[in-house]
C-alpha cells in the first residue's frame, strides 16, 4: 500500500474548502477509507485513501501524547 500514512488525530488541510468555509480536518477513522471531521462545523465524511491523498495539501501529525504545557503541582 503506497501513499501518505495517516494516524487518528492527524490534522490535514484539503485543497478546496468545505461549504461551511473550513479547510482543516481531523482524521477520526483509519481503514479502507479515511474518516475526516471538519474542524469548523464538525461534519464527518469518508474518503478513499487515494482521494484523500489527491485532495490533501498539508498535514500536522497527531500529538505524541506529550503535553506542550505541563502543569506543575
Amino acid at each position: 500500500m503506497s501513499g501518505t500514512p495517516f494516524s487518528v488525530g492527524d490534522r490535514i488541510t484539503l485543497k478546496k474548502p468545505h461549504p461551511c468555509g473550513g479547510r482543516e480536518w481531523v482524521v477520526y477513522r483509519i481503514g479502507a477509507d479515511i474518516g475526516l471531521k471538519c474542524l469548523k462545523c464538525e461534519r464527518r465524511v469518508m474518503l478513499t485513501r487515494k482521494e484523500t491523498d489527491r485532495r490533501m495539501v498539508g498535514s500536522i501529525p497527531a500529538s505524541t501524547g506529550v503535553s506542550e504545557n505541563p502543569q506543575s503541582k
